[in-house]
Formats: C-alpha cells, structure tokens, sequence
C-alpha cells in the first residue's frame, strides 16, 4: 500500500493569514480529526489551550461513559477476525507505518508543538521513536509470539508447548508530554499481538492520537481496531472498567487507583509512572561529555519528561568542572516558540505545571538553596515558559528533593565516593531512571548494577535506554508495574496458553496399584536427577 495516496497531508495545519506570534489549527484539518472520536458529544468538550499563547486551540467533544462501552464493543468485534490474521501480516501494517510517520514528519511536528509546546527537536524525538518502534515490532514480532517448547512431565513421552493469545482489547490511557511515543509504545505490540486497542489521551493531546490513528488504518490497519475516546479521569475510569488489560503512563497517585480498580476486576495492568530520576558523574568521568549530556537529559521538552533527570549527583573531584559548564549550557539554551529547530527549550504544558514547577523552586530558595541559573517565569517568551533552572545546596526538607517536578529543574549534590553516590541516588521511593558517567565503562556497570532503577544509562542521559526498543523499560518501587518495550510487553499484552500432549497414557500404569505407580516415577524421578535434566 502506497500512504503517499492514502492519507491527505496536512499542509495546511497553521492558518497562514495569522501572525507569526500566533498558533492556529485549520479547522478543514482539524474537523476529520475530530469527526474519528468515539463520542456522541453528550459529556461537554474540553477546551485545549496552545501552550505557546495561552491562547484557545481546539474544542474537543467528550467522551461519556457509553461511549467508551460502545467503543470497547467495536473494538472487540473487530479483534476478533484480526486475531486469526497470522502475525506475518499483522507485521505488515507496522512497517507501513515505519516508513509513514517519517515521511509524514513535518505535519506531525507540527501538531506535536502545537498541542504539547515543546521545542521541534523534541518533537522529533518523538517521531523517530515511533518508526523505530514500529520497525522493531515488525520485525521481531513473529519471533516473540512464535510458540515455543519446554520440557513436559515424563521426557520423550510428554510434549509441552507454550503459545501467546491476545487478551482482547487493551486500554491505554496516555500522557500529554509525549503524546505520540506514548500511544504507539503500547498499541503497535498490542495490535501486533492480535489484540484491539482503544485510547484514552491527555485532554490537551487529543488530536495527535487521532492522526496517529488515521496514519495507521492508512497503512492498512482493520478500521476499528483502535479507536479514540476523549475525556479525563472520568473517562480513563470508564475504559478501566470494559477492557481487557490497561496501560496507563501517569502519575504515581494516578496509577495506584487504576492498578486498584483492574485489580478488581482481575485484569492486567502496566503501569510507568512517577520518577526522580538522578544522574552521577563520577571522578573519572569525560566532563565535558557529562555536561553536554546533563542538559539534555534535564532540559529535553522542558523537563516533561517520565527520565528526565531532576538530580545530578557529582563526585567532589570534579564538581567544580563540571557545575561551571553544565550552568554555563543551561544559561545558553535558547528558548521560545518556533516552529522549526532555531530553540532548544519549549514551553511548559500549562499554568498548572508552570504553577508546580514555580512552587518547587520558590520552596527551596525559601529554605536556603541557591539558584545557580534560571529560577524565573519566563513570561517575556510566552505565558507558561521557565528558565531552565540549577539549584544547589538545596536542603533535605525542600520539595524538589523529595517529590517530582516535572520541569525544567535540577539539584545538584556533591559526594566523596561512589558508594555515598549510590545511597543517595537509592534514597527516593521512585526508581524509574538513572544515569552514570565515568570512563571506566566496567566500573560504571558496576555501579548500575547497584541502583534501584529500572533503566540505568551509561554515559548516556536518556535517550540510550529509551531507544533500545527490544530492552524493557520500567520501575521499581512507586514508579510502576510491568514494562514497555522488548518481549516483555508482548507478554503482557497475551495469555500464555500451555498444551501438553501425552504419548503415552499413564492411566495403564495407575491402573496396576498405587504401590506399583508410586515405584516407576520415583525411578524416574532419581533418573531426571542423575542426568541432571530440569
């Protein structure tokens, strides 16, 4: 299938008699969007607000509870016939779309920056996330669903078997802050697996789970087998309640209610949730490479961003190297509203965030840090911008230490050794990410190994474990259940089902005594151990 036919371009995405200094969505785009929701327009709309202005961008009808149970209904009639489509096929659509989302890139930048604010850069991180997903999907697919033999009771005489069905149809409920990533990151192996999927985005996002669905079924996806709902928490909690496994990506508070009410309902659920993620550049480490990789880390899409690191843990060796340049980069990042790669920060996503972030950095100059750089509301730029913000001698009892910002903020510690690095990176109830900077890349290993984090990254902020698609990627303790990425998602979005063919019936041997049957499989069982088989 050529997508070059299949789905209209957006070219006209931005009015182009607005000003410059102002963001608009065409409503000729927009309306075919809007007309794929699942939704009779009976539970109000959602205003969402374009972050660069503050200005309105697009009303957004929502999604009541029935409409939810009508599309899960659709869904799940769909999956039926796609779960007999053998996985080969199946496979095909994701390389369709590998190839799409880049050639479709410049429309999808732009609703990214529109809806989300973030700068293009790391818009398009998203975009390549998203083919290289995909790809991944498709061509590593038929291998992780391939059934696969283990040893059965009685070796020769009994055969096991394990296969992977879909559980049904699986609910996603995605953030706003990369809107994109989040929803493919668990539909590609969701419908790769043979199961529907119905999504439930960030009120402010809706539009990009739109395209990304209409991208799909342009590909070749089965119309149907991933549909939109819009709405909030009502929303997310209705789709909780009808499907059949639930990936939320959210807050900590958020996740422990939808883990509680799919744990009555006795479904699965995988969850990536809050972090405080921290990063140690050690004695040895490259500073300058460290630096270079701090700002990203910390400042990509304004620090909304589940990995992003809002701790940087420095050996006392080279403290004073690398704060100079890491605060000398951090003071240099352009920021602004572009839509093109002329900025390196965006903006943040909304007043409630700005308010948070804010908070978090007002707290701990109240209490004695000192700001290093940023610490201002950048209201000169647009309404919901920060600087980016470096903090240091900030006190135990400040917030940012404890609780996640979600900004474009980081503390910034310094330690004595490697082991009092490790206690203080482990001293937070969150383990999602980590990251550790040193030039001896075995004793950097080492101490990964130590962290509790779900994802370590060696001489890397974030974007190494993120991209390496066929590795798992969650959290320990507060930051989630289950992982994305790999074999593991797969597994988790199917029932494993064991079949076991015995060829040779024991029911001849129960039949001479229990005395008889206890004597030939204790035999057996003391042969299995001498040949030292499982």
């Amino acid at each position: 299938m050529d997508t070059g036919d299949a789905l209209p371009g957006l070219s006209g995405l931005v009015d182009p008699e607005l000003p410059a200094s102002t963001y608009a969505l065409e409503p000729d785009v927009v309306a075919p969007l809007l007309a794929r929701l699942v939704t009779t327009q009976s539970a109000g709309e959602h205003r969402a607000l374009a972050p660069f202005t503050g200005a309105p961008l697009v009303s957004v009808p929502l999604s009541s509870a029935d409409d939810v149970a009508a599309a899960v209904r659709r869904a799940r009639e769909a999956q039926t016939a796609w779960a007999d489509v053998p996985v080969r096929e199946r496979t095909r659509v994701l390389l369709r779309f590998a190839r799409a989302v880049l050639d479709r890139q410049s429309d999808v930048l732009d609703l990214l920056q529109l809806e989300g604010g973030k700068a293009r850069t790391h818009a398009f991180e998203e975009v390549a996330y998203a083919s290289q997903l995909a790809r991944h999907y498709a061509v590593a697919g038929p291998g992780y669903l391939a059934p696969r033999r283990v040893r059965g009771m009685i070796p020769v005489l009994t055969g096991a078997s394990v296969h992977l069905r879909p559980v049904g149809v699986v609910g996603v409920i995605a953030p706003w802050n990369y809107p994109l990533a989040m929803v493919v990151s668990e539909a590609l192996p969701a419908l790769v697996a043979g199961n529907a999927v119905v999504i439930k985005p960030d009120p402010q996002t809706t539009l990009t789970a739109l395209w990304t669905a209409e991208l799909l079924e342009a590909c070749g996806l089965p119309a149907d087998l991933l549909l939109v709902v819009a709405g909030g928490a009502e929303t997310g909690t209705a789709l909780v309640d009808v499907v059949d496994h639930v990936a939320f990506t959210g807050s900590t508070a958020t996740g422990r209610a939808v883990a509680a009410r799919a744990g009555q309902r006795l479904i699965g659920a995988t969850l990536e949730l809050g972090g405080k993620n921290a990063m140690y550049v050690a004695a040895d480490a490259d500073v300058d490479a460290a630096a270079a990789g701090a700002l990203r880390a910390c400042f990509a899409n304004a620090g909304q961003l589940c990995v992003s690191i809002e701790r940087l843990v420095v050996h006392e060796a080279v403290a004073d190297a690398f704060v100079e340049r890491f605060v000398d980069g951090a003071r240099a990042l352009r920021l602004g509203g572009a839509l093109d790669y002329t900025v390196d920060v965006g903006s943040l996503i909304s007043a409630d965030q700005l308010a948070r972030v804010s908070a978090h950095v007002d707290d701990a100059l109240a209490r004695g840090a000192r700001a290093l750089s940023g610490a201002v509301h950048r209201a000169d730029v647009g309404p919901f911008f920060y600087a980016p913000t470096v903090l240091d001698d900030v006190p135990d009892g400040a917030r940012c230490v404890r609780e996640e910002t979600f900004g474009p903020v980081v503390a910034i510690r310094r330690v004595r050794s490697d082991d009092e690095a490790v206690a203080l990176m482990n001293d937070s109830e969150y383990g999602l990410s980590a990251s550790v900077w040193s030039r001896d890349a075995r004793r950097a290993r080492a101490i990964a190994g130590r962290l509790r984090a779900g994802t370590v990254n060696v001489n890397d902020g974030y974007m190494a474990a993120f991209g390496s698609v066929a590795a798992p990627m969650g959290g320990f303790g507060a930051s989630g259940l289950g992982r994305r990425h790999g074999r593991e998602i797969v597994e988790a979005l199917s029932e494993p089902q064991t079949i076991v063919t015995q060829r040779l019936s024991l029911d001849r041997l129960h039949a001479r005594g229990g005395e008889t049957t206890a004597a030939a499989l204790t035999a057996g069982m003391r042969a299995l151990r001498a040949l030292r088989l499982p």
